[in-house]
């Protein structure tokens, strides 16, 4: 396999383009004086390693060179296409990828061979390894000194929305595009069209432009939805017990996948009638799907007012050098704690791990918090606010909470036994007759004051504790680094994903992310 040996020396015609990147585009600088040092030759030895050596085939390009190419359109926000063209065309890119002595509008690569080697990057991996890497390269520039740098390290931890790329449809669109989409998978197995499996199937709604327009209703007129959705059920019907018919071997991968996703969206959205037929569910099922293209995507919540629908970006970031060193990707109906699994493997991977964490009550019982704190690392976050208390009576913070001796003690003195995670009830007969009860329960009479103790009662003291304190709060702003790398890489992606599927969005992220990476690399040599 050609190995990748971009030139170090710079000629005069690139030292003028240099000059002109440098004022608008000033990755392209660093990435032109320090390629060689980002592919070395280890480095290129693990990329080759994704390759079989059977001496068959078309020779690859040099995965180096590939992976360059990557790089810089995540950085340029640029489509596998428009990449190819560019490749050939601009000089900036043909000097980054050292192609300048090539011929002019020949692309480096064609945007199949792009596509194939970002899934191979995804395959083994090493799309977390090229995030990695820039870190490495990022710490070995001169203007990260390890004399300025703390010992201790100071992960940041957070969250963004990130919109889906597939079409998000309700119920009668999601079965009528899941029908056509099986639909035409068998007209393209059997070598016909798919108006031909329609009539064959008798299905004529899937052969409409659209499911609702073949549909063709009043839908303001009562009932019309319903009579509407049980017509396209029997008709889905209809084609899958024609489909059934078939030969086995017709029913390729992808048309499985379609008629998985059909048999997914009828469990989830529809129930039986007691009059006959089927109806819309009532309640939102658990895990719903929403996209026939993109199956991960899901419902998710920002706040109370907001509402997206795709998957969660999560970072984790150095907070002292600024640099990416983790990145998940889940749902968006999935709580931000089970994506600590995958931040804590990829700091595992560069022998990392948080001697303080900073985070929001997100990731407050992830496991990643329980293992910081089990190492006798710290915690910073604010604490869970609790049950608000009614106006005019004490809330839980009038309680003094001894955490040793498992005691809380109310305004009035008395003093209960506490278990974490349980809720504790005052004796009804201190409760009764004491002076302050009008100010601390409205419970009825015979009954005294609850409060109810969390699981962690022993660190949400202690973040009550940081609360009171300017330093405390100080602290607790020290976690906008994390925040500012979400914006950043939020203004170079943009509010939707580019990819379909949990996996190809992570890679992207990670792609990003190394891109941030070497922005602050590039940054940091500047100033040195």
């Amino acid at each position: 396999m050609e190995r990748w040996k971009p030139a170090v020396e710079q000629s005069a015609r690139e030292q003028r383009l240099l000059k002109l990147a440098g004022k608008s585009r000033k990755l392209f600088v660093f990435l032109r004086e320090h390629r060689h040092e980002l592919f070395d030759e280890a480095f290129q030895d693990e990329l080759e390693a994704m390759y079989r050596q059977t001496g068959q085939g078309q020779e690859p390009q040099p995965p180096a060179m590939m992976c360059m190419a990557l790089l810089v359109q995540a950085y340029t926000q640029a489509s596998d296409a428009e990449a190819v063209c560019l490749s050939g065309t601009d000089s900036r890119w043909r000097m980054v990828l050292d192609r300048l002595g090539a011929d002019e509008d020949e692309p480096a690569f064609s945007q199949g061979g792009l596509q194939q080697f970002r899934e191979r990057l995804i395959a083994t991996e090493m799309d977390r390894r090229l995030l990695e890497r820039t870190v490495e390269v990022a710490k070995r520039t001169k203007g990260f000194d390890p004399k300025k740098t703390p010992k201790t390290l100071r992960v940041g931890v957070d969250s963004r929305p990130l919109e889906g790329a597939g079409r998000v449809e309700d119920t009668i669109n999601l079965l009528g595009h899941a029908g056509r989409k099986v639909a035409e998978g068998m007209a393209l197995a059997l070598g016909t069209d798919v108006e031909e499996v329609c009539q064959q199937a008798n299905a004529p709604l899937l052969m409409a432009s659209s499911i609702k327009a073949g549909l063709d209703i009043d839908w303001s007129a009562p009932d019309a939805k319903l009579d509407a959705l049980n017509r396209l059920c029997r008709q889905l019907d209809r084609l899958m017990a024609w489909v059934a018919k078939q030969s086995k071997s017709c029913v390729a991968a992808p048309l499985t996948r379609y008629i998985e996703a059909l048999a997914q969206v009828k469990a989830q959205d529809l129930e039986p009638r007691p009059e006959g037929g089927v109806q819309i569910r009532q309640g939102v099922a658990a895990d719903r799907r929403i996209s026939i293209e993109d199956p991960d995507m899901r419902h998710g919540r920002k706040s109370k007012s907001k509402r997206f629908n795709g998957y969660k970006q999560h970072v984790g970031t150095d907070l002292d050098t600024e640099l990416v060193v983790a990145c998940a990707v889940t749902p968006a109906n999935r709580p931000e704690e089970e994506a600590t699994g995958a931040l804590q493997e990829d700091m595992a991977h560069q022998e990392l791990f948080p001697d303080v964490l900073l985070i929001d009550r997100a990731y407050l019982n992830s496991p990643m918090t329980e293992d910081v704190l089990a190492s006798g690392g710290d915690v910073v976050c604010r604490p869970w606010r609790g049950a608000s208390a009614k106006p005019g009576l004490f809330g839980k913070r009038d309680f003094k909470v001894n955490i040793r001796d498992g005691t809380i003690t109310c305004p009035a003195g008395e003093v209960e036994p506490f278990e974490p995670g349980a809720v504790v009830h005052f004796d009804p007969e201190a409760c009764g007759p004491c002076k302050l009860r009008p100010s601390c329960t409205q419970a009825a009479s015979g009954k005294g004051r609850s409060v109810t103790m969390g699981d962690d009662e022993r660190l949400q003291k202690r973040l009550r504790s940081r609360l009171q304190s300017r330093a405390g709060r100080a602290q607790l702003r020290e976690r906008v680094g994390v925040e500012h790398r979400l914006a950043h890489l939020a203004n170079r992606q943009g509010p939707k994903a580019r990819y379909r599927g949990t996996r190809r969005n992570l890679f992207d992220l990670r792609r990003l992310a190394a891109v941030q990476n070497l922005e602050v690399a590039a940054r940091y040599q500047r100033a040195a």
